[in-house]
C-alpha cells in the first residue's frame, strides 16, 4: 500500500474521461458495532500515512494550490450509494471515519486504541492519498469499505491474513451487488 502510485492511477482515470471513482477497500473494524463482512460508507478520513506522493501540486514552478478537504468524499456519490443500499435492502453503515495507516504491517493494539480515541471507526492502508488526489483532479470520489476483520486488539487473537482473505471474498461480492444498483444513479 505504501508503494502504490496513486497519482499515476488517478491521472490515468482522469485522462480517460472518468468523472466518478468508487473505491472498494478492505478495512479492519475498530468500532465494536462493526463485524466482518459489514459494508461501511465512510464520510471522513484521518491520514496517518507519511512519505507518499500526496499531491499533484508539487512543482517548484507552479503555485501551491490549497484544496478544500472538509468533506473528503463526494456527497452526491455517497447519497446515491446510501439510497441504493436502502432501496435494495443491502446492509450499509452510512457513516464512519477511515484511518489511513502506512502499512504494510498491521497496526498494534495500542495504535488501534489511539485511532479509536481520535474518532476512527475503521482502519485501512490504501484510502490516502487516493481520496485527496481525486479531489485535486475534481473527481467525484467515494469509498465502500469492506470490513475484513476486527482491527488489532478488537478480535479474538491476532489478525489472520487467511481470515481476511476469506472474508474479503464474501464482502467484495456484497460490495459488487451494491455497485451494480448504485452506479446507474450516478448519471455517469
Amino acid at each position: 500500500p505504501h508503494k502504490v502510485n496513486y497519482r499515476a492511477n488517478l491521472n490515468a482515470l482522469k485522462q480517460a474521461g472518468t468523472t466518478h471513482v468508487i473505491a472498494v477497500n478492505a478495512v479492519g473494524g475498530i468500532s465494536t458495532d462493526l463485524s466482518p463482512l459489514d459494508l461501511v460508507l465512510p464520510d471522513q478520513i484521518i491520514d496517518y500515512t507519511y512519505s507518499r506522493a500526496h499531491t499533484f501540486f508539487n512543482s517548484e514552478h507552479e503555485p501551491v494550490i490549497h484544496t478544500d478537504f472538509t468533506r473528503p468524499y463526494c456527497e452526491k456519490a455517497r447519497s446515491v450509494i446510501a439510497e441504493a443500499a436502502r432501496s435494495n435492502n443491502i446492509d450499509l453503515v452510512e457513516t464512519g471515519t477511515y484511518a489511513a495507516t502506512q502499512g504494510p504491517r498491521f497496526e498494534t493494539a495500542a495504535e488501534v486504541n489511539r485511532l479509536e480515541r481520535d474518532g476512527s471507526t475503521i482502519v485501512g492502508m490504501t484510502g490516502m492519498p487516493e481520496a485527496a488526489l481525486a479531489r485535486e483532479l475534481d473527481l467525484c470520489y467515494a469509498m465502500i469499505a469492506v470490513v475484513a476483520n476486527a482491527a488489532a486488539g478488537r478480535g479474538d487473537g491476532e489478525v489472520s491474513v487467511d481470515e481476511i482473505m476469506q472474508n474479503l471474498q464474501a464482502g467484495i461480492e456484497k460490495a459488487r451487488r451494491l455497485l451494480e444498483v448504485a452506479i446507474p444513479g450516478l448519471g455517469c
